[in-house]
């Protein structure tokens, strides 16, 4: 189990928001940093903090989003093979960012358009920037005892549960998983041990996201997710307005 830490980047600034809240209109934000995104890349890549991610919030096509790829550009310079980035990713892009320095490129409604998986995207992509280049982010709601992977920034469910048989097919396509549990994300009120013990019996590295608020969350997270499952961590960590300091967190690195 390992730290993986986060960019999230909304209006062209580095943000923690209440992930459900996302919406055209805005978010509920947590935290706004004075901080560009290539001071964070650049931290991470001090403390050798390989595999974290970028998150583009904006809608795609936007000028908002531009403005949230043109700070993500200058992270992914400044920590080249290091870091993911997802939000807008289709098989028409996903090479211009391995180009600027992303190692993988991270996919949601992409590869759910229309509801259900969409095999004929996850072939495309696959077949544009190869397996090894894809993550996959399977966040997920609850919806009737259930949980169900969500698109359009968290705000529509798919057909798709998120169990083992899902997680199983999506593994051909992907190199990694990355699971925001949404309905806790942002809201440092405790963690989704649902979600965790789907994914602890995932064969392909997977990172967890959503409520952490304490060491006694990341202990919990070891424990039911078998020692196999990376975590990441935002609105609680002290870089973000949070308590949980950054450096000790940090240690958290194979």
């Amino acid at each position: 189990m390992r730290f993986r830490p986060c960019i999230d980047i909304h209006n062209g600034k580095v943000k923690q928001i209440v992930g459900g809240t996302l919406k055209d209109s805005g978010a509920k934000e947590n935290f706004i940093s004075e901080k560009g995104a290539e001071y964070f890349a650049s931290l991470y890549k001090s403390r050798s903090l390989y595999g974290g991610h970028i998150i583009l919030l904006n809608k795609r096509g936007t000028d908002e989003y531009e403005a949230d790829k043109l700070e993500a550009s200058a992270a992914l310079s400044a920590f080249k093979g290091g870091l993911q980035i997802g939000g807008g990713i289709t098989n028409t892009n996903a090479e211009e960012f391995l180009s600027l320095g992303a190692s993988h490129v991270i996919v949601t409604s992409f590869a759910f358009e229309g509801g259900d998986i969409n095999t004929k995207n996850l072939e495309a992509l696959k077949s544009e920037v190869g397996k090894d280049h894809i993550v996959l982010d399977l966040s997920c709601r609850r919806k009737d005892n259930d949980y169900y992977i969500v698109c359009d920034r968290w705000q529509r469910f798919t057909q798709v549960k998120l169990d083992k048989e899902s997680v199983t097919e999506l593994s051909a396509y992907c190199d990694e998983l990355l699971v925001h549990a949404v309905d806790a994300e942002g809201k440092q009120r405790g963690i989704e041990n649902g979600v965790l013990k789907i994914l602890s019996d995932v064969n392909i590295p997977a990172t967890y996201a959503g409520g952490i608020s304490s060491f006694e969350d990341i202990d919990t997270i070891s424990a039911v997710g078998k020692g196999k499952v990376d975590f990441t961590i935002g609105s609680a960590l002290d870089l973000f307005g949070g308590r949980i300091p950054f450096e000790e967190v940090a240690k958290y690195n194979r």
